[in-house]
């Protein structure tokens, strides 16, 4: 049972975020009752906070709470009542990005909740790797028995040199929304889950949905 949370300081550049520091890094982790507290804090500095946070990112101001509470043994469903569909935030992009509010956990591919998230973090990545915008919110929606989804919508931030209109006309060009052709274009009948149930769903190259697809604009 982990909890972590970081800060970050930002700029914005012509609605590009660009990360300028790290303000503060929250760590308390589930321990073994026979670990120290001087230990753990030490491995947590040195084994997690140095080697995930580039150097560049922190500086002489960075605050670091590890193991703020103290000691940390028992946890999990054993410490927590209420864990049924996992924590939605955490497993996709920590309140950076919006979130439709299903939770992934527990359902299988031909829920939208799942399969439909997928495919909009897959749209978005190629969008940007495409060079079509530096930041884009893709939001789509289904209803039960339509096939094709009820609304698309795109959303650069200002961004990209293409207006929100011409950025859908690309989107619907080029991928298919309705769920039995996400199923079938990212492989999700494919034993791939069990990775996604710890680190997030989102932000590691082995997933389909984070493999941008080359764009016909």
């Amino acid at each position: 049972d982990t909890k972590t949370q970081v800060t970050v300081e930002y700029k914005y550049s012509k609605g590009a975020c660009i990360p300028l520091r790290v303000h503060s890094v929250v760590i308390s982790v589930q321990h073994d009752e026979t670990v120290t507290l001087e230990k753990l804090k030490k491995d947590l500095m040195e084994k997690v906070v140095k080697f995930v946070i580039p150097e560049k990112f922190l500086d002489s101001k960075t605050v670091y709470h590890l193991q703020p509470s103290g000691k940390f043994i028992i946890g999990g469903p054993q410490g927590d009542a209420g864990l049924t569909g996992r924590k939605i935030i955490v497993d996709t992009y920590g309140g950076w990005g919006a979130h439709g509010g299903g939770a992934f956990s527990g359902k299988d591919f031909s829920k939208v909740d799942r399969s439909a998230a997928y495919a909009a973090r897959w749209v978005a990545k190629s969008l940007v790797k495409n060079g079509l915008c530096k930041r884009v919110l893709v939001q789509v929606s289904y209803a039960i028995g339509i096939s094709e989804p009820i609304s698309i919508t795109v959303f650069s931030y200002g961004t990209s040199k293409l207006s929100e209109k011409e950025l859908l006309a690309v989107v619907k060009k080029n991928f298919d929304l309705r769920p039995g052709v996400i199923v079938k274009e990212l492989n999700l009948r494919a034993p791939i889950y069990q990775k996604t149930a710890c680190y997030g769903h989102f932000g590691r190259p082995d997933f389909p949905w984070e493999q941008p697809k080359k764009l016909v604009v």
